[in-house]
């Protein structure tokens, strides 16, 4: 299914569509603020297996994260967050960031990583956050990869569609994404460390 939303005034019946995919256990490719993702409920046991399957990894090994429609949401799957790292979140938030965080007990087995850490993201768009403000939970999330050799990733959502429209249960269409990622820091730390340089700048606010 190719699920058109509206990127700056989400429809409330294509948003509760998406909604029930997920809740049925289904797989979403859906647009943030840099690339488009692929995800599924994270409480999921099957999704994630599924999500997992698509892009060919170990789910225990793979560096997937998490969206969150803010950061009230963040003590439900992150360990304590000193001071010093949430005012930057906050700072960051909703925007093009990953921050790698040490997970709670609350995540699923089978979406922890030997490193019991989680990144957690909030992005600046409308449609991803609605469903996550919908559904409840935390959606889990990976980047959809372009097979070309110059791109890093697939922006068209039509093409995207094309290229899984068998192997997830729906693609949204909420506009051409980026073909940039987003700036990961690891907050596990005493200091905040920039592991990807993405879309997201720093200047400014380096510690």
């Amino acid at each position: 299914m190719l699920l058109k939303i509206h990127p700056e005034t989400p429809g409330h019946r294509q948003v509760q569509k998406a909604v029930e995919i997920l809740r049925n256990g289904g797989t979403l490719i859906f647009p943030t603020d840099t690339v488009y993702g692929l995800g599924c409920d994270v409480f999921n046991h099957k999704a994630l297996e599924r999500v997992a399957e698509i892009k060919g990894v170990n789910p225990a090994k793979s560096n997937f994260s998490l969206i969150c429609y803010s950061l009230s949401q963040l003590t439900d799957y992150a360990r304590h967050v000193n001071n010093p790292t949430f005012k930057l979140m906050k700072q960051c938030f909703p925007g093009p960031y990953t921050f790698i965080l040490n997970a709670n007990n609350n995540l699923p087995k089978l979406f922890r990583n030997k490193k019991k850490t989680v990144g957690i993201r909030v992005p600046d768009n409308k449609i991803i956050l609605e469903i996550v403000q919908e559904l409840g939970n935390a959606v889990l999330t990976t980047s959809i990869h372009d097979d070309d050799e110059v791109l890093d990733y697939m922006t068209d959502p039509e093409l995207i569609y094309d290229h899984y429209k068998y192997q997830v249960d729906a693609v949204i269409n909420g506009g051409f994404g980026h073909n940039i990622p987003s700036t990961v820091i690891d907050c596990t730390g005493e200091e905040p460390v920039i592991v990807r340089q993405g879309i997201g700048e720093i200047a400014g606010w380096e510690q």
